[in-house]
């Protein structure tokens, strides 16, 4: 799919946070913290980047696999979590990187900045204690003016979604959107994949919101498709001005 401006970002105003753009190579995050932290963000992408583009150098398979792979021993961190959230998923490691960037560039923060949300393509991670609210958008045909309300007692949160109709990641379904919440962002990023993977219409639904019930970590789930919404776990939907 074609890359899409995210000029959604001009309508983020989170109460007591600035937030500035952070872009190096294709990671394009938007950080909201308690004061500026461009440099620190930067160094944490760069380094994450590095371990990343290292590994892959030298075993392409991992960026390629459309299905969990097999590593060696002694790998960086991330590529472990990724590698780890794509067995529990059944997907590429690659469907993990969004999501555990944004969860690395959030506690790298949180040293600084107790409070900060990092955005990833539609992949946020939140940490404090401030209770939030997301503006959910799947398209034009999509699920509009709601929001979904992040109580401060369930952050650390990943808030991760896929879309078979919108974004420019590789999708197999026809979703609207499918949002997933847990802890680690890998994991919320891997499983929003797979669950809109199987979501093409809105008998499917059901289907996949059982899926996610089975697995270990995932906090709640929306899946929406032409307009038919199901949801399970800690989802809190408001409606928004």
């Amino acid at each position: 799919m074609p890359y899409e401006p995210r000029t959604y970002r001009q309508t983020v105003d989170p109460e007591g946070l600035t937030c500035f753009e952070v872009t190096i190579k294709e990671t394009d995050l938007l950080v909201c913290a308690q004061r500026d932290l461009t440099d620190l963000a930067e160094d944490l992408i760069a380094r994450a980047r590095w371990e990343l583009e290292e590994f892959i150098r030298t075993h392409p398979y991992y960026r390629d696999s459309y299905t969990p792979v097999e590593l060696p021993e002694a790998v960086p961190e991330i590529v472990q979590r990724m590698a780890d959230a794509s067995k529990v998923a059944n997907v590429g490691p690659m469907a993990a990187v969004a999501g555990a960037i944004a969860e690395h560039v959030a506690r790298g923060l949180a040293k600084e900045s107790p409070e900060v949300i990092v955005e990833n393509g539609g992949d946020i991670y939140l940490m404090g204690e401030t209770d939030r609210v997301i503006a959910l958008w799947a398209g034009e045909q999509g699920v509009s003016n709601v929001g979904l309300r992040v109580p401060a007692g369930l952050m650390p949160l990943a808030v991760c979604t896929s879309s078979g109709r919108i974004g420019h990641s590789t999708s197999l379904g026809d979703s609207d959107a499918v949002t997933v919440l847990a802890r680690n962002g890998a994991l919320a990023d891997a499983v929003a994949t797979a669950l809109a993977n199987r979501v093409r219409e809105p008998d499917d639904i059901q289907a996949a919101i059982q899926a996610a019930r089975g697995i270990l970590g995932i906090l709640g789930v929306l899946a929406t498709v032409d307009g038919h919404v199901g949801a399970w776990g800690n989802v809190h939907l408001v409606a928004l001005d």
